[in-house]
């Protein structure tokens, strides 16, 4: 296996624990709110992580699938395209709780998202290189 391939196999390893964190601390922040607030906010938390969560994972896979251009221009291409796709999935989904979910508890809501997004933090913690 050549430098790059390894390179590569050892950052989608982060990425995916990154990706299956965030949907765990998305699902114990829902467990925790649902026990302590009940069902509304335990359910706003949820949807709160998979609001960070579905595009975290969009972008990813932009990332880490192989592309025509294995280069630095290739990369760079999926890199913009990736996180433009991330942001409107992002404002779609939230747009689409705020219209569709009611009740909704925003606070809850919005404390899953922080609490998955705090998760990318763990996953630079997570790279040895």
């Amino acid at each position: 296996m050549d430098e790059t391939a390894a390179g590569r196999g050892s950052s989608s390893g982060v990425i995916l624990r990154v990706l299956l964190g965030q949907f765990g601390v998305g699902a114990v922040l829902a467990a925790v709110f649902w026990g302590l607030y009940g069902y509304v906010a335990g359910y706003s938390a949820l949807l709160g992580g998979l609001a960070s969560a579905i595009p975290n994972a969009f972008l990813a896979s932009r990332l880490v699938v192989p592309r025509r251009d294995p280069g630095a221009r290739g990369l760079l291409r999926a890199a913009w395209v990736g996180e433009l796709g991330k942001l409107a999935l992002t404002v779609l989904i939230f747009g689409t709780v705020f219209v569709l979910v009611r009740p909704l508890a925003p606070a809850a809501l919005f404390a899953g998202f922080i609490g998955a997004q705090l998760v990318i933090f763990a996953g630079l913690a997570l790279r040895h290189d």
